[in-house]
C-alpha cells in the first residue's frame, strides 16, 4: 500500500489541508491518507485545543472519503511529538507499506531541525507540496543530496485560509464560513471553541 502520512496540530482542520491531501493522493497515487493530529508539538510553543475535540473535527472533515483516516498514533504518546518516531512506529506496524510524508514545501526550510531528519528521509519520500517553486527549489538545494534524492514536489492550488486565521475570526465572532467543512464550522460554534485565544 502507499501511504500518506500528514501530521500536524489541525487546530481546526480547514478546507487548505484537505486540498493538499487530496492533492498528495492524487497525484502520488497514494492508496490512504492518514491524518496524525499530534500531541505536543516540538516546533510550536503554544497551547493546543485537547485532542480529542481535534480529532472530533477531523473525522467531521472527512466523514465519507474512503482513502483518508485519522490515527491516534502521536495522541496515545504523552511526549513530544517526533515525526521520526511516528514514522518509525508505522514502519514497524506496516513493513510492506510504501510511506509518504506529506508536509508543505516551506517545512524543507527547517528539515534539517527536525529530529533525525535523515532518518526521515530513508523511511518515507518526503512529500512536499509546493506552493513557492523558487522558494521551494532554495530550500532543497540546501538539503544533504541523500535528502534531497527522497523530495517529491506536488502541486496545488493556492488557498488563503490558515488555522491561526480561523482561531482569530471565532474569537472574534466573524464568519468562518467556507474556510473549513460546514460540519466542522458547526463543531466550533457548538463546542465554543477559540473564543478566546
Amino acid at each position: 500500500m502507499r501511504l500518506g502520512i500528514y501530521g500536524g496540530a489541525f487546530d481546526p482542520v480547514h478546507l487548505g489541508h484537505l486540498l493538499l491531501a487530496e492533492s498528495c493522493r492524487e497525484q502520488c497515487r497514494l492508496d490512504e491518507v492518514w491524518f496524525v493530529p499530534t500531541r505536543r508539538p516540538a516546533h510550536r510553543p503554544d497551547s493546543l485545543t485537547p485532542g480529542k475535540e481535534r480529532m472530533e473535527m477531523l473525522e467531521l472533515a472527512i466523514a465519507g472519503v474512503r482513502e483518508f483516516r485519522v490515527s491516534r498514533l502521536e495522541l496515545d504518546r504523552d511526549v513530544v511529538s517526533r515525526t521520526v518516531e511516528t514514522l518509525h512506529e508505522i514502519r514497524q506496524q506496516r513493513p510492506a507499506d510504501e510511506l509518504f510524508l506529506l508536509i508543505g514545501a516551506d517545512s524543507l526550510r527547517d528539515f534539517m531541525t527536525w529530529k533525525e531528519p535523515e532518518a526521515i528521509a530513508e523511511l518515507a519520500t518526503i512529500t512536499a507540496v509546493n506552493r513557492d517553486t523558487t522558494a521551494a527549489q532554495q530550500y532543497l538545494s540546501a538539503l544533504p543530496e541523500s535528502v534531497q534524492r527522497k523530495v517529491q514536489f506536488v502541486s496545488m492550488p493556492p488557498v488563503g485560509v490558515s488555522a491561526t486565521d480561523i482561531r482569530e475570526r471565532a474569537a472574534s465572532g466573524r464568519s468562518l464560513r467556507f474556510q473549513l467543512p460546514r460540519a466542522v464550522e458547526v463543531y466550533i460554534e457548538q463546542h465554543g471553541l477559540y473564543r478566546q485565544i
